[in-house]
This record gives C-alpha cells, structure tokens and sequence, in this order.
C-alpha cells in the first residue's frame, strides 16, 4: 500500500503530461507512492499515450468530461493512501517538491492541506494562495494576480515578497494540494457542483471549519506552465469559471449570489443556464 497517491486530471492534455509525469522521476519522490491519471474524455489521444509511455502509471477512464472535482473523487476512490496530492497535468513538481510537502504534513499534525511555492517557466512567483473568495478579496486578489503578469514592478515585488514566508492561509491552489486522507474524506471529497474552479478553495474552507489548518509552504516550489487547452477553449473555460463562482456564492455568500448574477448580466457574462 503506497503512503501517498498523486492523482493528475487530464484533459486534452496530451501535449503536457509527458512533462509532467518526468519531473516525478527527476528525482522520483522517497515517499512510497503511485500515480493515479484520470482522463476526462480526452480525444486527443492521452489516455492511450500515458498507458503506453508509463507503464508504472494507472490510468482511469472517467468516461466523459466530468470535470476536475468529479475526475479528481474518481482518483481518490480509487485508492487507498494515507495522504493525497491533487496535481494539473501543466505543472513540474519534481521528487524533493513533493517529500518535501510529505514531511512538513508529518511534522505538523494539526495541518490537513498543504501547498508549495508555484512559479512559471520564467521563475517568476505565481500567487497560488488568498483570504476566503468574497468580492473585496476576489479584486484584491485580481489586482495583485494581473498586476505581477503584467510585471507591474511594485506588484511583482510584492507578490514575490508574500510567495518567500510559510504561512496559515484560507486556500491554496489545486494546481498542486496536497491533503491528509482522513481530512478529504472527514470534506466529503471535492464538491463536484464545481466543475472547474473554486472547488480548492470551497475543500480548504470545509477544512478549515473543522478546525484544521491550510498551509502554504514556501520552502518546496514547483513550475506551473499553464496549460494550452485552457487558452485554446477560452470561453468554454470563461463560461466553466463564471459557472463555479456563481455557485460559490450560493453555498459561501448567499446574499451576494443575486448581486453577482446581476453584474454578469449587465457585462454579458451571465452563463445561459443561470
């Protein structure tokens, strides 16, 4: 029985993965462990090409594109391990990265969720973790996220200066999450209501009203290359995220959910079945 399960989601992502899975080797993690892909009805054949190229990797058929929290309770359901590390097929998480997220949960049992430092393919510091989505946080945090892509001096420094300290958060990324068995299935696994997006930080506030703590973890980073299927589907990926944040604010904000609704509305960003 491996200690730890890295589940990886794909879709379409047959560009990406061959990537992905080598930093797992370069070096391969010293926690005991297997490999869990879950294909999302991928029609550009990564199903087929992960079986044939990585023989030590598992590889389930979702049987259809039922998105990334229902693919990713797919993976955990089918395995058994103590600690669970949700990973996106566009990232490098080398060995050491992920040991060393395994030994910071080890050394702290009153933590459930950890995340590590992410950076782009030019080294640069993403902001991988934030207070509670509300609206004054989500443009507090669109200004800071824009602002350092855009490589706005004062808001790169300032994001590169928040992403050096380990700190207690309220969420970290999906890209790379990695979280104690008992903790995910004390959630209920990941709300599949989400699709895509919003379902990390909704698992890290479930987590957090029990009590335990959500962690970001400076000390192991990992490269996040943003996957091209994302900007090749762009408003299949608008419509998704408008769709998961409409619903976040129906289970977390209530009150602001019709308020949202509006706004969209007026933009001509409200999704047709909302």
């Amino acid at each position: 029985m491996p200690r730890l399960t890295i589940v990886i989601v794909t879709y379409n992502s047959r560009h990406e993965i061959d990537s992905a899975l080598g930093a797992l080797r370069e070096p391969r993690p010293c926690t005991e462990h297997e490999i869990l892909v879950v294909d999302n009805a991928s029609v550009d054949g990564t199903a087929s090409h992960v079986r044939g190229s990585w023989p030590d990797v598992r590889v389930i058929d979702a049987g259809g594109n039922l998105g990334f929290a229902a693919a990713n309770n797919i993976g955990i359901r089918h395995s058994a391990s103590e600690i669970v590390l949700l990973l996106n097929p566009d990232t490098r998480a080398t060995g050491d990265a992920v040991d060393r997220l395994v030994s910071y949960l080890d050394a702290r049992p009153d933590t459930a969720i950890v995340g590590p430092r992410i950076v782009d393919a030019q080294g640069r510091s993403e902001l991988s973790f934030g207070p509670m989505i509300s609206p004054f946080s989500e443009l507090r945090q669109k200004i800071l996220v824009v602002g350092s892509g855009r490589r706005l001096p004062v808001l790169t420094q300032l994001v590169d200066t928040m992403t050096r300290r380990t700190q207690l958060v309220d969420w970290v990324s999906g890209a790379c999450l990695m979280i104690r068995r008992a903790d995910l299935e004390a959630a209920g696994l990941l709300d599949e209501r989400f699709f895509m997006y919003t379902e990390d930080v909704d698992l890290c506030a479930t987590v957090r009203a029990r009590g335990r703590h959500v962690v970001f973890f400076a000390d192991a980073h990992i490269e996040h290359r943003r996957g091209r299927s994302v900007f090749s589907a762009a408003r299949p990926t608008a419509i998704a995220y408008r769709r998961s944040q409409i619903a976040f604010y129906e289970k977390h904000h209530p009150g602001w959910a019709p308020i949202l609704k509006a706004y969209l509305k007026i933009r001509g960003r409200l999704p047709d079945n909302r």
